[in-house]
């Protein structure tokens, strides 16, 4: 059945199968799912349906604009002048003040 998860143990066939075969593996990509195409006992490629593959690419795209948004607020908040203040501080800070620092920020974090 089409948007079948993917996580169920999909059908295989040999190429040779789907090759002489290929409208009943179409049928089955259609109908049941992916379908692993194995040459030599040894996965090569999957079929999937239309639908699925819509689906998946669906969520690739939606995950992928997801973390550009993500990328865009970190890169916003690290250039506020707060930021820029404290990257300064840190780049221009002696090993002595680096060390007081991070043994601070370590207290606080208990």
């Amino acid at each position: 059945m089409p948007g079948t998860p993917y996580w169920f143990e999909p059908s295989s066939v040999t190429a040779s199968e789907a090759k002489s075969e290929f409208g009943r593996v179409l049928e089955m990509a259609v109908q049941g799912g992916a379908v692993v195409i194995t040459k030599h006992d040894a996965p090569k490629a999957v079929l999937i349906s239309v639908e699925d593959f819509n689906a998946l690419s669906r969520a690739t795209e939606t995950r992928l604009d997801t973390l550009s948004h993500e990328f865009d607020a970190l890169l916003a908040r690290m250039q506020t002048p707060r930021a820029r203040l404290g990257m300064k501080s840190a780049f221009s800070a002696s090993a002595k003040q680096l060390g007081k620092a991070a043994v601070a920020a370590a207290r606080r974090r208990g």
